[in-house]
């Protein structure tokens, strides 16, 4: 009777969890864009993005320290996983370097394509990761995907390009004294996710080819993504920096929407093991809704029956690529789904 009590709680437990992480990542996915938008064109002063991309890798770095020095038990164990991960493998941590380099380019691409698309689109859009994750997955990974994950990238293709037609042909426009181009906007996301698919997949590979962790590789990727991102605030920025200074336009949503990126990423790791892919699939689905809602309230955005069912398409492809069909068994064994 108490085992079956204690099974009873845990199972509690794991629900419980899988809910948590349903609503936690609702959320990131949904107020990061909508903070990004907002952030991009209200009035005041325009905060670089390039600094806004250093400073979200300095708060990375600081977070992934600390959360390698409660696991490891003090500052010297810290220091010596530091010593022995990063200083004695200077060859395991260069391979990092690609990630890092790519990361910094996407993330100053989505503050690019934050500031030319609304929210909404914006969010639909960057699902192109999805399919630019899969396409490397093969090529890379040498991954196989069944007919319904094709399919699913066949209509998550066919959703964004509705969701793009229903921009019509808007020219540039001004918005609190700034430039808007949904081209413009379109081609940085398209970009960002072709560097996110590709960064992902490499980085996975090493993950999976070591036995460091998470937070180490994290710890890495930021030491090599903090130099990259000062380089990349001077090439970009440097007159800019120089005659207004680093944290131009800085003020308490920019600190928020610094430590929102930076964290947003850790808070899914750590929750995303509790959660399997139809919730994954759930929380994109609601954060694109949200995003849609919110977005006509706060951006007097308009929604049309093109963008509605590009919209649908997109959800519907979510679900799809997370669907994993049940193997069926006959006398000879298993059968497995059908591999292309």
């Amino acid at each position: 009777m108490r085992l079956r009590m204690n099974q009873k709680s845990i199972d509690r437990k794991a629900n419980a969890l899988k809910y948590v992480s349903l609503v936690t990542l609702t959320l990131q996915n949904a107020i990061l864009g909508l903070s990004m938008r907002y952030s991009r064109t209200r009035k005041g002063d325009m905060y670089l993005a390039s600094t806004a991309v250093l400073m979200a890798e300095i708060v990375k770095l600081v977070t992934c320290l600390g959360i390698v020095y409660v696991d490891s038990g003090g500052i010297i164990k810290l220091f010596e996983a530091l010593r022995d991960y990063i200083i004695k493998q200077p060859i395991d941590t260069l391979k990092v370097g690609v990630p890092s380099l790519l990361y910094v380019i996407q993330n100053n691409l989505l503050y690019l394509s934050a500031s030319h698309l609304d929210a909404a689109t914006y969010q639909v859009t960057y699902q192109l990761k999805i399919f630019t994750t899969a396409i490397f997955s093969v090529l890379i990974l040498k991954k196989q995907l069944i007919v319904t994950q094709w399919l699913s990238l066949v209509s998550l293709i066919g959703g964004i390009v509705l969701v793009q037609l229903a921009q019509g042909h808007t020219q540039t426009k001004v918005l609190n004294g700034m430039e808007q181009n949904p081209v413009i906007g379109f081609l940085a996301a398209l970009g960002a996710c072709c560097l996110s698919g590709f960064a992902g997949v490499y980085f996975e590979k090493i993950l999976k080819g070591s036995n460091i962790s998470v937070w180490m590789r994290n710890i890495q990727l930021s030491l090599l993504s903090i130099p990259i991102g000062l380089i990349t605030c001077f090439a970009k920025d440097g007159s800019n920096i120089l005659n207004q200074g680093f944290f131009f336009g800085y003020d308490s949503f920019v600190i928020y929407l610094v430590i929102l990126q930076a964290t947003g990423g850790l808070l899914v790791a750590l929750v995303v093991k509790y959660a399997d892919n139809i919730l994954k699939g759930f929380a994109t689905s609601l954060a694109i809704i949200i995003s849609c809602v919110a977005s006509m309230y706060l951006f007097d955005f308009h929604l049309t029956v093109t963008f509605s069912i590009g919209a649908i398409l997109v959800i519907f492809a979510i679900f799809l690529y997370g669907y994993q069909p049940k193997k069926k068994y006959s006398t000879q064994g298993p059968i497995t789904a059908e591999k292309v």
